[in-house]
């Protein structure tokens, strides 16, 4: 069976015979990087600083104080790559988007969807409206979401979220966070009692979301760019549907509202107190062992490193895995830093 390459997450040939030269020697000069096997004898010399940089700028290696060049332990490696690839797909995407004008084209439909019900208003109709249950209200999230492009500003009144409405949010919440818009997320007091909820609002946290829990009653609400707002028909029963609105007068009236709330509210508790346990947020010790995972090729080196026996640590990087739902350790380890564990 061939032996499986670093080509396909961008890494040249001789960078990658380099790093399996420095991981098989533990280390080397940039001197002795011209003499490892794969180098062409009748070709010219190859330049140990250049190699440095690109395998150091790759982030599969690391040169200490003493000039000697490491090898970054190959789970940390190629999780550098894969988020180096992810970064320059999305780079490549969003420039897409911008050279071929496709939002300007679509935001000028919704213009005129907007003109069409001003017209509706002056002949007497609503210019509001009114989506018709949650399939719906979904899609109408998911079109003011993508469009948003400054601030969003969100209320939870029960302060609870299911395993299923996470798993549902999640990608929404974290493409608004990769592109720099400001997240406010108001959470009902219910939030400090229920750990998943915690976990997940901590994961938001971590990535730059601003979350407060209130202990006064609050109203559901969904603004976008302070030009846009989403409210229940009924509160009592959202599934009902809701009420979109881009009147300015409207919107900014429910803006003020979320801000009163807002300012009446407390910051999310950091740190682990009681809730932060079971299927919440991972204890101290099993942050170190997710850690580890990266730093640590063996369990042995692992086990040493914490001052615990090999089968304690196999048994919590088990459960680990378990509840990070990870078929192998650097899975599970790409999956913690993802839900702000590390």
């Amino acid at each position: 069976m061939a032996q499986p390459d670093l080509e396909f997450l961008g890494v040249a040939p001789e960078d990658e015979e380099l790093y399996r030269f420095l991981l098989r020697t533990g280390g080397a000069e940039p001197g002795e990087l011209s003499g490892t096997p794969e180098d062409d004898p009748t070709g010219p010399a190859p330049d140990p600083g250049e190699a440095c940089r690109r395998i150091t700028g790759l982030g599969l290696a690391v040169e200490g104080t003493n000039g000697v060049l490491r090898p970054v332990p190959p789970a940390k490696a190629v999780e550098r790559l894969v988020e180096l690839r992810v970064k320059e797909r999305r780079e490549e995407l969003e420039g897409a988007v911008g050279s071929t004008g496709i939002v300007d084209s679509l935001l000028a439909e919704r213009e005129a969807g907007a003109l069409s019900g001003a017209a509706l208003a002056e002949r007497g109709g609503a210019p509001i409206q009114h989506l018709e249950g949650l399939d719906e209200v979904r899609a109408a999230i998911d079109e003011l979401t993508f469009f948003t492009r400054t601030e969003s500003l969100t209320t939870y009144p029960r302060g609870t979220l299911s395993p299923q409405g996470i798993a549902n949010s999640r990608a929404m919440d974290l493409r608004i966070l990769r592109r720099g818009i400001r997240m406010r997320t108001l959470m009902g007091s219910g939030a400090l009692d229920d750990p998943t909820t915690l976990a997940y609002l901590r994961e938001l946290a971590a990535k730059g979301a601003e979350i407060r829990v209130s202990h006064q009653p609050l109203e559901r609400v969904i603004i976008c760019d302070r030009a846009a707002a989403l409210t229940p028909i009924d509160p009592a029963n959202t599934a009902k549907g809701a009420i979109l609105t881009r009147e300015a007068g409207l919107v900014a009236a429910l803006v003020s509202l979320f801000e009163r709330m807002w300012d009446t509210a407390q910051e999310l508790p950091v740190g682990a107190d009681g809730p932060d346990a079971g299927d919440g947020l991972p204890t101290e010790i099993e942050r170190k062992i997710l850690k580890s995972l990266y730093a640590a090729d063996k369990d042995e080196s692992g086990a040493r490193d914490l001052g615990i026996s090999v089968r304690t640590y196999r048994k919590h990087v088990a459960a680990l895995m378990q509840r990070l739902d990870a078929t192998n350790r650097f899975q599970a380890a790409l999956l913690a830093r993802e839900r702000g564990w590390l």
